[in-house]
């Protein structure tokens, strides 16, 4: 029996997530007008990306976390890579697009390499980003002040910019470019909202045409032309209470929509949308949802859905139903009832539809500014849509939705008339929470947020930063037993709380908001950087116990100097992704933000000097066909790192060294791990792929040779470093673990090992050759748990009382299975560490902490008047 844990429950952390203010989900390329198909070495996923903005100007990208071949996947979509926001900045819109949509194949679905990123946020410049480096790629300016909107057409070809002075500005993509194209009329209004039209197929006459006056040598030509759609018209969405039809050829508004109005007040049309019919959906300040006629431009059915300001609508990925949310935190959805018998062509004609309010949730306390439907609604006739085959696995559409409240939810949004069909018995849920599947009776799930922190054991120091600073608190020792009176600590009485305390609270000067951070283990070091520039400070207590920093001034001219040599970028960048140190705290590990690269820096000198730069990352040879080629890397010596370059879309996910020093594994965003001797200050060896880019790498203390790489579907792979190969009893370890740990909602953020006792000479607590491994704490945001890592029985969920009613125990049975416990006391987890044997320090921040800072959600009482 293991004996118990002093655990430090700390939520003295005021850590603050950004709320959520912009979703998107990547377009479906348009399908093929002369059915070929286009030949392209892809791989095909079979959930997007999805990119999620925030308050403070950052963007999330998460990536669907089953493997490949698989379809279900219980952590969903996990936060990949974080692109972050010039400070200060802020994100009101996001939109992708697909970079060649010309040559790209219809059957496939885009990854972040395919995609381009656009954002706004509230200001009169649009932002580009670079996905690969996590940077802004360019900006343009809206000519128009403030861009409140924007929309890019079906074809991924046009931009449109809803800006304050009332025009619709059109930018053009074409050929990875970003260019003003058009102006249109300008009215005496905010265009609030946008949306286009369903694309129309060129007409067979101007295609003819074209091939006949080119001739026979344009033939590749027009059978590009043959693929071309055009944009006739798109809606938008003003402050003066209309919508208006906007011809996309003359740049004229065609129609005007009148909304109702309240006390001679405007209203406020803030998000629109087109289904694939041409019927247009608004909503608007005074929480209406109207459903239009795009012919005749006439109002068809309008409900009162909601008790305040409608934000946001999302439509379903069939066109049959549409989402809409917004202050009242209610979400409410609109279904479409056919008039004519249900066929393969009614629901999308032009044959009188009727649109009903047929159901409605509450997914979250505080106002939803965004919602987001996968598979995306692709605004195309339905002779054009792809037919899944008879057999085929219908995959359930999903919701995601996110607000004030800073958590995404994710719910299954089948829509209902579906059940009845014939697909039902076919429908999947991909969320795997249950079998059902509709929007009404389905169960959500959440995104947990995370936070960027460190724990100093021997410091007994625990840093979080925030968008432009750093702060950082020191745990007390365990009182002593003789000051422990009747059971009871008087430390932990409020008004003499002694069992923490602030010790620094810095503000810094950055570009964009910090990325990463790292604190030494003996606390006497500090670096936090954004995406340019990192900076490291020295810390130490003074004779009174005050934390003094004092920033070491040379170190970004020590980096920009190493950097500048292996990297034709200009200006350079000196910011780092992430940072660890070793286990003596003499070295530091840092990973380049943009340039990849892999810095060794000793600071055991007066001043800190880079012992050895590393590039693997930057290597393209290594990687073939998505998989590595082991050993390409061995022959790499000082005079080949000083070209770097070869693959632009690599960033530098986690480091770890092993608890003796010798060994530094590091992984990117391309699956690969890389294995470097710090002894020796040599690269020594690359690892099997993996099928995703782990979430968490950590060494055993008991036998350093040993990595652990888990990844965010929980599974866990086991590496042996110095021989570059999984060890036998690693090989067969995910079949041991319990479907219970595999299917957690939360992906495995970080493992803590118990420290041994320390003995006479030693610093790190590293058990001899002959000592048992010691358990394994995996903890996610939820959840914790404890795995004997040498165990070779296997876990099991069921209890031993239920196993004594259903039959009798078969002699060794039990001693072959244990039953799991998982731990969700604590929610949310954003860290975990040991300080000492049997100290342990977790820091939770609760959501009602959180809320409890923001305004009061809006309320409107059913019943008589308060």
């Amino acid at each position: 029996m293991s004996r118990p844990l002093a655990v430090h429950r700390c939520r003295f952390v005021d850590y603050a997530p950004s709320p959520i203010t912009a979703l998107a989900f990547p377009p479906l390329p348009l399908p093929s007008l002369k059915g070929k198909k286009r030949e392209r070495d892809l791989k095909d996923n079979k959930f997007g990306t999805l990119g999620v903005g925030h308050a403070n100007g950052n963007i999330d990208l998460l990536e669907w976390t089953a493997e490949e071949g698989e379809i279900q996947a219980p952590q969903a979509w996990q936060v990949r890579k974080t692109l972050p926001g010039p400070c200060p900045s802020k994100v009101d819109s996001l939109a992708f697009t697909l970079r060649y949509p010309d040559i790209f194949p219809s059957e496939n679905i885009p990854s972040c390499s395919d995609l381009r990123l656009f954002s706004s946020g509230g200001g009169s410049e649009l932002l580009e980003w670079n996905i690969s480096h996590s940077c802004v790629r360019r900006t343009i300016s809206s000519q128009g002040g403030a861009i409140w909107s924007i929309a890019a057409n079906p074809a991924s070809t046009l931009l449109a910019l809803g800006c304050e002075d009332g025009s619709v500005r059109l930018l053009s993509l074409a050929a990875d470019t970003l260019q003003h194209h058009r102006r249109f009329d300008r009215i005496k209004s905010r265009i609030l909202s946008i949306a286009w039209g369903p694309p129309a197929p060129r007409p067979p006459k101007q295609r003819t045409a074209k091939k006949t006056d080119s001739g026979m040598d344009s033939d590749e030509d027009s059978d590009d032309d043959e693929d071309e759609w055009t944009d006739t018209w798109l809606v938008t969405g003003g402050s003066d209470s209309s919508l208006r039809k906007w011809d996309v050829a003359t740049g004229r508004s065609t129609d005007r929509m009148g909304t109702d109005k309240m006390k001679g007040e405007r209203t406020l049309v803030w998000t629109v949308g087109v289904l694939a019919d041409g019927t247009i959906v608004s909503g608007d300040s005074l929480g209406t949802v109207k459903f239009w006629d795009s012919m005749t431009c006439t109002q068809t059915c309008s409900y009162l859905a909601h008790g305040a300001d409608v934000l946001c609508l999302a439509i379903g990925p069939e066109g049959t139903s549409v989402f809409s949310s917004g202050v009242d935190q209610k979400i409410v959805l609109f279904s479409y009832v056919p008039t004519a018998p249900e066929n393969s062509s009614s629901v999308l004609s032009s044959s009188p539809a009727r649109w009903i309010q047929s159901g409605s949730r509450r997914v979250h306390s505080h106002d939803v500014r965004c919602l987001a439907v996968w598979p995306p609604h692709s605004p195309i006739p339905p002779t054009y849509k792809r037919k899944p085959s008879a057999n085929a696995t219908y995959i359930a559409p999903v919701l995601a939705s996110g607000g004030l409240d800073m958590s995404i939810a994710l719910t299954p949004a089948l829509p209902a008339s579906m059940t009845s069909s014939s697909i039902a018995p076919r429908v999947v849920n991909p969320l795997t929470i249950r079998v059902t599947t509709t929007f009404e009776d389905s169960y959500y799930r959440r995104i947990a947020y995370t936070a960027a922190m460190c724990v100093s054991r021997r410091a007994r120091l625990v840093a979080s930063i925030h968008e432009t600073g750093v702060n950082i608190w020191r745990v007390l020792c365990i009182p002593d037993s003789d000051i422990i009176v009747n059971g009871v600590d008087p430390s932990t009485d409020p008004e003499t709380r002694t069992s923490w305390e602030k010790v620094l609270e810095m503000g810094l000067n950055v570009r964009t908001n910090l990325i990463a951070s790292a604190l030494s283990d003996d606390g006497r070091w500090l670096v936090v950087s954004d995406l340019y520039e990192a900076k490291l400070f020295q810390l130490s207590f003074n004779p009174a116990g005050v934390l003094k920093s004092s920033r070491v001034r040379a170190f970004a001219s020590i980096l920009e100097n190493r950097i500048t040599a292996q990297s034709s970028q200009n200006p350079v960048s000196t910011g780092g992704s992430s940072f660890t140190f070793t286990p003596d705290s003499s070295t530091l590990i840092m990973a380049s933000a943009i340039t990849s690269l892999i810095l060794v820096i000793d600071l055991s000198s007066e001043a800190p000097t880079i012992l050895r730069t590393f590039n693997q990352h930057c290597n393209a040879g290594s990687i073939t066909s998505g998989r590595m080629v082991r050993g390409i890397n061995r022959g790499i010596s000082d005079e080949d790192e000083q070209s770097v370059g070869g693959i632009d879309s690599v960033a530098i996910m986690k480091m770890a060294v092993s608890p003796d020093g010798q060994w530094l594994a590091t992984s990117d965003d391309l699956c690969r791990i890389f294995i470097f001797n710090l002894d020796s200050i040599q690269y020594h060896t690359t690892l099997p792929s993996l099928p995703l880019p782990p979430s968490v790498l950590v060494f055993l203390p008991d036998n350093p040779q040993i990595l652990l790489a888990v990844l965010p579907n929980n599974t866990i792979h086991i590496f042996h470093v110095e021989h570059g190969e999984v060890p036998t009893w690693g090989r067969e370890f995910n079949s041991r673990l319990p479907k219970q740990f595999l299917s957690a909602p939360d992906p495995v953020i970080g493992v803590a090992f118990e420290p041994l006792p320390l003995s006479d000479g030693e610093m790190t607590g590293i058990a001899s050759p002959s000592t048992k491994p010691k358990e394994a704490i995996f903890w996610g945001s939820s959840w914790l748990c404890k795995l004997e890592l040498d165990w070779e029985g296997k876990y099991t969920g069921q209890s031993r009382k239920r196993r004594r009613q259903t039959g009798p125990v078969v002699v060794g049975e039990m001693a072959s299975e244990r039953k799991l416990r998982m731990v969700t006391n604590y929610r949310p987890i954003l860290a975990l560490d040991f300080l000492g044997p049997g100290e342990l320090v977790l820091v939770e921040r609760p959501l009602a902490d959180v809320l409890s800072k923001l305004p009061p959600a809006f309320f409107k009482p059913k019943y008589g008047q308060t």
